[in-house]
């Protein structure tokens, strides 16, 4: 495959570093990797090839995970049983996507971005006062769980600091749940991303899991994740070390204090701001896709 070259500059790392902070951080609060905004930024405002973006994302995520993933551990939100068994699903679609990501046009993976992220958008908005709701009525924990769940005992438990209350959930939907981290998994090899923009979601909307909890949860899986995939762009030479070096220390650092504010927000300031967040990256994908045709839109920023 061939490499477009890439003039690297101490402005262009600089530049990259302190957006890698930026997507660190918003990947600590939303237990992603920054990958859907690390990807964008690349390709849009840096020049980046798509599929090197993707390969450099990846690679950022795991540094991201490790640093993020820890810091939940520590605040024991993290639902640990819940990770060990929807990451089985995610990991083998990681891998499908990875390869698949290798055979597709660039137009094809900017439209597949953009649709997702259109997705997250939505339900975010619609469901932004769910949380609070149902913590004050103890729904979550009043669930019915499913027979695998039950089975496995995934139910979990976590000090919410903004509400000031222990949080005590009951997992079900867990069939559902493992399909739709399966395509999180696939999303992951092809975007370069965790997944988590969708885990999240599968979590918090399907699985009964409050948002914090899935946030956690999410931030302790995708660097497993990423790693398959990452593998896969490895052994094909898409990984620039020049490019990933900034990104992945500034997703460290930015992970590090994205996390250890998180518990402190209100879930609907969180699913408010992730939803303005994630419209944005969404516009920006779909006009690199109409651009691959010719057809230019204003962009944003």
């Amino acid at each position: 495959m061939t490499h477009a070259l890439i003039e690297i500059t101490l402005s262009f790392l600089a530049i990259c570093f302190l957006t890698a902070v930026f997507a660190g951080f918003f990947g600590g609060l939303f237990g992603i990797g920054g990958g859907a905004i690390i990807v964008p930024f690349l390709t849009v405002f840096m020049g980046v090839p798509i599929h090197q973006a993707i390969a450099i994302s990846l690679v950022s995520v795991i540094a991201t995970s490790n640093a993020g993933g820890s810091s939940y551990l520590e605040q024991k939100i993290t639902n640990i049983k819940l990770a060990m068994y929807l990451e089985v699903a995610t990991t083998a679609g990681a891998l499908v996507g990875s390869v698949v990501a290798l055979l597709l046009r660039s137009w094809v993976l900017f439209t597949i971005f953009g649709l997702l992220l259109s997705y997250v958008a939505i339900a975010n908005f619609k469901s932004r006062s769910m949380d609070e709701r149902r913590i004050a009525k103890n729904e979550f924990d009043n669930a019915k769980q499913d027979r695998i769940s039950k089975y496995l005992g995934l139910k979990g438990s976590y000090f919410d600091a903004a509400q000031r209350k222990q949080v005590d959930y009951r997992v079900n939907g867990a069939a559902k749940g493992a399909v739709i981290s399966s395509f999180a998994g696939v999303t992951s090899g092809l975007l370069g991303v965790g997944g988590g923009i969708i885990k999240v979601a599968a979590m918090n909307l399907f699985m009964n899991v409050p948002l914090k909890g899935a946030v956690a949860t999410s931030k302790f899986m995708i660097g497993v994740t990423a790693a398959v995939g990452a593998l896969i762009f490895f052994v094909t030479g898409l990984v620039n070390v020049y490019v990933l070096a900034p990104i992945a220390l500034g997703t460290t650092l930015g992970a590090t204090l994205g996390t250890s504010i998180m518990n402190r927000l209100h879930s609907y300031v969180l699913k408010v701001a992730f939803g303005f967040l994630v419209t944005y990256l969404a516009y920006t994908m779909f006009v690199q896709a109409l651009a691959s045709f010719g057809i230019m839109m204003p962009m944003l920023g």
